[in-house]
């Protein structure tokens, strides 16, 4: 049980400075949502968003940060 606790509290610490960042930044990531494969469609009644593109980015840049941080840490 403890385990969960220390995860909750760094996946807290990982979400507020991510929060942090959006906001302090938020001016130099406005390309993030507008990336080839970011499909939007919007009509009168409705609207669709599908970010695929950013979502495959962020993947990508969460993998490599796990990897390096996992190999590290081994």
């Amino acid at each position: 049980m403890p385990q969960i606790g220390k995860i909750l509290i760094i996946s807290g610490i990982a979400m507020l400075t991510i929060g942090c960042f959006l906001v302090f930044f938020a001016d130099k990531v406005k390309w993030f949502g507008n990336l080839p494969l970011d499909f939007s469609y919007k009509s009168n009644a409705t609207q669709f968003f599908a970010p695929i593109g950013s979502m495959i980015l962020l993947s990508a840049i969460l993998s490599i940060i796990a990897n390096v941080f996992f190999r590290f840490f081994k």
